[in-house]
């Protein structure tokens, strides 16, 4: 009995979960005066690595951090010497994973494979519903 293309995507996703992964990535900018120019720059930065390796899916902003003093967010980019640290949000969705930890490391290793030598750490991983109905009319 051979199984259809259409039976064997609904097998492998049978169990598994999808889920959306917020990761916050460092970027460094060297040669900037101003922070606003700096985030620009990280951003567009990120995103033609992203696209050079075919990872259009995945989403990059400019980070956000809270005040210490009075919890108010403002952009995540610190400026000295004309070289800013900009902390940007990357979130990419994850389709079929086992688990919220399976879908970390697939997001680490399909971001992370794009943005070699850039700091990554996962800060928000949410499980998403599955999309049952386009699955069945393939």
């Amino acid at each position: 009995m051979q199984t259809t293309r259409k039976e064997t995507l609904r097998l492998l996703g049978s169990g598994m979960s999808n889920y959306s992964v917020a990761m916050e990535a460092a970027w460094l900018v060297r040669d900037v005066e101003e922070t606003d120019d700096a985030i620009g720059v990280a951003v567009s930065e990120a995103g033609k690595r992203l696209n050079e390796t075919d990872k259009q899916y995945v989403e990059v902003e400019p980070g956000v951090t809270g005040c210490p003093a009075c919890g108010e967010p403002f952009d995540a980019a610190f400026l000295a010497a004309n070289t800013a640290l900009v902390g940007l949000l990357l979130e990419i969705d994850i389709f079929n994973a086992d688990s919220e930890e399976h879908a970390e490391r697939i997001a680490k290793s399909e971001v992370g494979g794009a943005l070699r030598d850039v700091p990554l750490e996962v800060i928000e991983i949410v499980e998403t519903e599955g999309d049952d109905e386009d699955a069945s009319d393939e």
